[in-house]
């Protein structure tokens, strides 16, 4: 008698856990169903990386990305530039996450954790001519990515990029359900986790529904940044140290890279440097090694080598790509105890990174078949030299003395900051089609 209500006390726990289960399921189901409507409402919708507007965009006479917003987005008939505009202060902005919130931030974007005490260049927003540019989304961009893989080369100012996107996202989810790993200075992941599939060793069938259904409730995407400054490939022979730059062969960490669903491309700050900041000794080409050769001619070789690999290796119909302009750098001690920008509009001040660099890595993208949105953030930057670590690159001490031959980071970016609005400029791209054209100008 015990054991026959015992089997049936076992029963009604199963049918009430299946009961809940599928339940459980079903209530997910809708709740899918009702968020993606509320999400399909508003100027971004929640679509397939692959399924675009279909309008024509163009590029203007400054090279710049054109972007046709929704019908809901008060513009002019033209479109409208997201990359052209003005910065405008709200000293009651707050920027999009804490530094503390992402303790896998390096010690060189994070000023306010290494003593910087103001924040007023938190507080400035981009503002485009014409249009409003939709603010970053954290949760909608993960739906976006869900399942993908998102990859950033280049040089630290793509890692500052990677940073601060890798931030963006992993100040949205529970630290449970995110990896990060950072301790290489070559590779870096963000990475929002799947569940545990422990849950596959029992042998009952509602467990195995019961994990489906979490899985549906992770991201399961990537966010990866790949150290790659030359995007070619950069030898150094071990017995005698000589540093050779083989221009017609992608860096060797090309492969890892395919198959991503977005990736973020940039090059430039080291075909410039010179002196003993020079990273090579000699270029190969065509199988011979060249001791002198026109910095414009080597990167001319060096991004058409990048471009043929785009050509061959990437399928367009799955992947977007991406080109980030030049991040200008403000020389010498120009950043040092700036708390404010140089000016409110754009395009006020020269560039000091060569132009006729810029001209090729334009030209470049513009002759490719494949089309490539060209992120031009150069402009709205290059005024913003309150924005950088400045001496808050690394730890200060209270009363700490400065020597009189320091060096202030005007390079890199403090974050949060200006890489953040770089990536609402990649988040609002994502949603519009480009023609990949840059001007003649």
């Amino acid at each position: 008698m015990d054991t026959t209500i015992i089997e049936r006390w076992k029963l009604c726990t199963f049918v009430s856990f299946t009961g809940c289960i599928i339940l459980i399921l079903c209530l997910n189901k809708n709740h899918s169903s009702t968020k993606l409507l509320a999400l399909q409402a508003p100027a971004i919708s929640i679509t397939s990386l692959n399924q675009f507007p279909t309008r024509t965009l163009e590029f203007s006479a400054a090279s710049n990305l054109i972007v046709y917003p929704p019908e809901s987005v008060n513009s002019s008939e033209d479109g409208c530039n997201i990359f052209e505009g003005r910065w405008v202060y709200n000293p009651k902005a707050r920027p999009p996450y804490e530094g503390h919130q992402c303790p896998f931030l390096s010690d060189q974007v994070s000023c306010r954790r290494n003593g910087r005490s103001d924040s007023d260049y938190e507080k400035w927003s981009w503002r485009a001519n014409g249009c409003e540019i939709p603010s970053f989304n954290a949760t909608d961009m993960m739906e976006r990515l869900r399942g993908k893989r998102v990859v950033i080369v280049g040089d630290s100012l793509n890692r500052n990029q990677w940073e601060s996107l890798a931030c963006l996202l992993y100040s949205s989810l529970h630290p449970s359900r995110a990896y990060i790993e950072t301790h290489s200075s070559v590779y870096k992941v963000f990475r929002a986790k799947i569940p545990d599939k422990g849950l596959r060793n029992f042998d009952y069938q509602i467990l195995e529904l019961y994990y489906q259904y979490l899985l549906e409730q992770d991201y399961n995407f990537s966010v990866e940044f790949y150290w790659s400054p030359f995007l070619v490939q950069l030898d150094v022979d071990k017995k005698n140290g000589t540093r050779v730059l083989r221009l017609d062969k992608l860096s060797g960490s090309a492969r890892r890279w395919q198959g991503a669903d977005i990736m973020v491309f940039n090059t430039g700050h080291w075909w410039a440097h010179q002196g003993k900041l020079k990273a090579w000794d000699l270029f190969q080409y065509e199988g011979k090694l060249v001791g002198e050769m026109k910095i414009e001619s080597a990167l001319d070789i060096g991004m058409k080598t990048w471009a043929s690999w785009v050509r061959r290796k990437v399928d367009m119909n799955k992947t977007r790509v991406f080109f980030r302009s030049i991040s200008p750098s403000h020389t010498g001690k120009e950043c040092y105890n700036e708390s404010k920008p140089l000016s409110e509009e754009p395009f006020a001040v020269v560039s000091s990174f060569p132009r006729s660099l810029t001209q090729i890595i334009e030209g470049t993208i513009k002759e490719m078949e494949n089309p490539v949105t060209y992120l031009n953030i150069t402009g709205l930057s290059q005024n913003r030299r309150d924005a950088h670590p400045s001496i808050y690159a690394r730890k200060q001490r209270q009363g700490q003395q400065l020597s009189k031959e320091f060096h202030p980071d005007c390079s890199h970016w403090c974050l949060p900051g200006l890489p953040d609005t770089w990536n609402s400029l990649l988040y609002a791209s994502l949603d519009f089609n480009t023609s990949g054209q840059v001007s003649d100008s």
